[in-house]
């Protein structure tokens, strides 16, 4: 069964929302499954943000060449579940119209099989790439080339910023505490030390990096090491967080832990639940942790605007010790001044010291162009690219 018709069919009265709603809280799969399945349909539609951002920087869309033949998509399914990629498609086949596109869209769980196994020609997917996926791309493009060096490179596109505040379309991170807690702000090297532990190395991308090591002296386990002072100067930091399984944690490892994967010792972990909630949707590890904190003056979480509580609230962060701290809002995060945001990638291969296929190129322009992102902003979820990000991304194409 397709996703399309999976979706549909959670109408029907055998997995309906009022027998999901009646069964008690539960982790498995194939429930959680069918819950997601819920919440995604409800919000695909909606349109989340009805602010327009100047767009005008952006270059408006002029074919290079014509193309024609199949683009082969394997990846996002956000991007199908909304009308988006639907609308990109049939306002490119108005330059190109003898341009097919052939989509497999269930999941970004199944960009980089596509691609490694030379089914797909463009991987869209919700988050980045994580290191198994690189080391698979790097092993199969090492099998054709001398002595084990690869043969293709690995070519990473941002197509679009994620969203601030929307559940699956790639929501921004927040770091929240309680509302009682008198801090403001953090930098990511108080996040590092937080939600971090020593190490002795950390990966930037598949290279391992052994001056990113930390001693456990810049450890930080009590509101006092942060500033604070009376009664919260001795109290220890409850950290809390996705287990780590989630690709959340990825996006905190990279930009924050310095791709150690050497977490704080006592990280309460969280996972989503099914069965608690009447119209039978998921209720997400975020909205656990959030409960909690509501209740622990002295928590610390990582998670999303979603699932803020009046008892808690977001901290603005810098991404550097001394640099400006930044507050978590929709405008700070379209402007990509936000250091958590997250981002939207399309992904492909090419030959070393080749051109990227034509038909690709010229998609992905389209995309990057003032009418891709025209189309993003209507759909209402991601958020348009700036100008100088789609620029950036406009000159790996070249």
């Amino acid at each position: 069964m397709n996703r399309r018709n999976f979706v549909a069919g959670l109408t029907g009265a055998s997995l309906g929302a009022a027998a999901l709603a009646k069964e008690a809280p539960t982790t498995d799969a194939d429930t959680l499954s069918k819950a997601r399945a819920i919440g995604t349909k409800s919000r695909a539609v909606k349109v989340y943000y009805t602010k327009e951002f100047d767009l005008s920087g952006l270059p408006s869309y002029q074919p290079q060449q014509k193309v024609s033949g199949t683009i082969r998509q394997w990846g996002n399914n956000y991007i199908q579940d909304s009308p988006l990629v639907k609308v990109w498609e049939a306002e490119f086949q108005k330059f190109h119209p003898d341009v097919r596109f052939a989509d497999n869209l269930s999941s970004s769980a199944v960009a980089f099989p596509g691609l490694i196994a030379g089914v797909a020609d463009l991987a869209p997917m919700g988050r980045q790439a994580l290191w198994d996926e690189l080391k698979g791309f790097e092993r199969e493009g090492a099998s054709g080339g001398s002595e084990g060096s690869s043969t293709i490179d690995v070519v990473e596109i941002v197509m679009a910023t994620g969203s601030f505040d929307v559940r699956g379309w790639t929501f921004a991170l927040g770091v929240f505490v309680h509302a009682d807690n008198p801090l403001a702000q953090l930098s990511f090297e108080q996040l590092d030390g937080v939600f971090g532990a020593e190490r002795s190395g950390g990966w930037d991308g598949l290279t391992w990096r052994p001056e990113h090591a930390r001693g456990a002296d810049r450890n930080v386990r009590t509101w006092g090491q942060l500033g604070l002072k009376g009664e919260w100067a001795d109290k220890p930091i409850n950290v809390y967080g996705y287990n780590l399984k989630y690709h959340f944690t990825d996006e905190i490892d990279k930009k924050v832990l310095r791709g150690s994967g050497k977490w704080n010792e006592g990280l309460r972990m969280y996972s989503n639940t099914a069965g608690q909630k009447a119209d039978g949707s998921l209720t997400g590890a975020g909205e656990l942790m959030m409960r909690d904190l509501s209740k622990d003056r002295y928590g610390i979480a990582y998670t999303g605007m979603p699932f803020k509580t009046p008892q808690t609230k977001a901290l603005a962060l810098a991404d550097r010790s001394g640099g400006p701290a930044v507050p978590l809002t929709l405008d700070t995060v379209q402007a990509r001044r936000y250091p958590l945001l997250r981002d939207v990638y399309y992904y492909l291969k090419r030959d070393k010291g080749q051109g990227i296929d034509a038909k690709s190129r010229e998609f992905l322009r389209y995309l990057l162009s003032r009418e891709g992102q025209a189309a993003v902003q209507r759909d209402g979820k991601y958020l348009p690219l700036t100008a100088e990000a789609a620029a950036a991304q406009l000159a790996k194409l070249a």
